[in-house]
């Protein structure tokens, strides 16, 4: 059986991608890839997805150099989502956050609490993109 066969791709030709730092198992972003982005991460051990609002494919890194090497990729048991083990340059965040989950919940009636620094000003790595 092929891997085209395991995953289940959605309506919308995208599978849910989450990354994960190798060294920590701390998650750093969910986003999708469709199976461009999955042949590209294959081939280049570097993280490739599919953007849902710019409809394009793209580099994790392309703009702020914060790319993710993987690792290892996995699978899960249904096939609509696949795991990246990835040594993350920088941070996955697009806000400056290593991770994306940065804002804990703490309770239904307060803001969620930022719970990491920033590690760098995305105004500044963004001012030309």
């Amino acid at each position: 059986m092929s891997l085209w066969d395991l995953i289940r791709f959605n309506a919308d030709g995208l599978v849910t991608a989450i990354a994960r730092d190798a060294k920590t198992g701390r998650v750093l972003m969910a986003a999708f890839m469709n199976r461009e982005a999955l042949e590209k991460t294959l081939a280049t051990k570097t993280a490739h997805y599919y953007s849902r609002s710019r409809k394009k494919l793209w580099l994790k890194g392309e703009s702020s150099g914060h790319v993710q090497q993987v690792l290892h990729l996995y699978i899960d048991c249904d096939g609509d989502a696949v795991l990246m083990d990835v040594e993350q340059e920088g941070a996955a965040c697009h806000a400056g956050y290593f991770s994306c989950f940065y804002r804990e919940i703490t309770s239904l009636d307060e803001e969620p609490v930022i719970a990491e620094e920033r590690i760098f000003n995305p105004e500044q790595v963004y001012k030309n993109s």
